[in-house]
């Protein structure tokens, strides 16, 4: 499929922030990080990586974007659709992009805001931010939640390499056979599932969690170790692979051997879990009721696990909002992409999760990832 997105994908996306804008009477707002500055300009690169310079997009309440960047960034955003493209040497020690910037903002008017909610931060230095609220006619605010209310809801362009990004990860999942068994470093295993990542067309693989522990894990998130797999362990990948941009974000649980039967009546209970919460998960639900209908099915009821949730918002960001917890009360609209990621207690210390990733239609869910049976697929 073609790579990126059409000029009239970012210019939709522009008017609903600037219809957003006009009505919170803001002039402008300033971008920070990766996903935010690239949601309006197709700006995709690895650069990120590397902290020592910082990256500014301006959107006023009319007119396109202005991007105020490192001059080393210029000939890539000239291949965007910006054309307002004002750079600095960077990076410098004494003037880091601050002057420029506040002259950028200063002829805009003088109420300017940045995301600055839940799941939001400021990609740029403390100090230069000081510094910049004292070269503005009044501190910098919040935006109203416009730029989190824009990325919520997905368009079908990006819905599109989402579901690609799912379809990779489920081609790697489905050659898992070829690269774990008894005797194989969990390490290695990490390794090898990677490499069928980009053999399968992730562009990277920025993202893969998971465990391999007797009758269940107690712990998804810790670096793979050395030790071999054996029988009676339960293997769990969770891969966040990208593709042009987006992630997908699932897991898929195997048993070394034949699983016990509290490990195969889990399992079959977290895909009950997932199966409910699916059928639930239509417009005017809740993030909340979602958890409601999954805890019910893993926990009885009980309110959950110390992980916190049963699932999340997912895009250009691996976990993006809503959370799907008991106080999150987000309504569901179509064309929002959910994670549903319940997991069950089987004992202390040894547990189980499962995750699928699904988009909100106007008369139900759509599958992005390939729903896992009940049956656990032995390795």
């Amino acid at each position: 499929m073609p790579q990126g997105f059409e000029i009239a994908e970012f210019k939709a996306r522009l008017t609903r922030a600037q219809s957003r804008m006009d009505a919170a009477g803001l002039d402008a707002i300033l971008l920070t990080t990766e996903p935010d500055i690239r949601y309006f300009t197709g700006y995709l690169t690895r650069f990120w990586e590397s902290p020592c310079r910082p990256w500014f997009l301006v959107l006023p309440r009319s007119g396109d974007p202005i991007a105020v960047i490192p001059s080393i960034g210029a000939a890539l955003m000239a291949r965007s659709w910006i054309t307002d493209i004002r750079c600095w040497r960077a990076p410098d020690l004494e003037d880091d992009g601050i002057s420029l910037l506040a002259e950028t903002l200063r002829a805009l008017g003088p109420s300017i805001g940045t995301p600055s909610g839940l799941q939001s931060h400021l990609r740029m230095p403390l100090n230069d931010f000081a510094r910049l609220n004292a070269a503005l006619p009044q501190p910098i605010g919040a935006d109203f939640d416009i730029l989190r209310s824009l990325r919520l809801v997905k368009s079908e362009a990006e819905i599109e390499k989402i579901k690609t990004a799912c379809q990779i990860a489920n081609r790697a999942f489905a050659r898992v056979p070829e690269i774990a068994s008894m005797g194989q470093p969990l390490a290695q295993v990490f390794r090898d599932f990677q490499r069928l990542c980009l053999d399968e067309g992730a562009d990277w693989v920025p993202y893969l969690a998971g465990a391999a522990a007797p009758g269940g894990y107690g712990d998804v998130i810790s670096p793979a170790d050395d030790r071999p797999l054996a029988a009676g362990d339960i293997l769990m990948l969770d891969t966040g692979l990208v593709h042009d941009g987006y992630f997908c974000d699932f897991d898929r649980n195997f048993s070394v051997g034949r699983p016990s039967a509290d490990v195969a009546e889990g399992h079959r209970r977290l895909i009950e879990a997932t199966y409910a919460a699916f059928e639930a998960a239509r417009p005017g639900s809740t993030a909340a009721e979602l958890f409601h209908v999954m805890d019910k099915i893993v926990t009885g009821g009980a309110g959950g696990s110390e992980a916190g949730r049963y699932g999340h918002g997912l895009g250009m960001n691996l976990t993006e909002w809503p959370s799907l917890i008991p106080t999150d009360h987000t309504p569901l609209v179509s064309g929002m992409v959910l994670t549903l990621e319940p997991g069950i207690e089987l004992a202390p210390g040894r547990a189980l999760v499962h995750e699928e990733n699904i988009v909100i239609r106007e008369n139900g869910a759509e599958w992005l990832s390939q729903p896992y049976g009940a049956e656990m697929l032995e390795v």
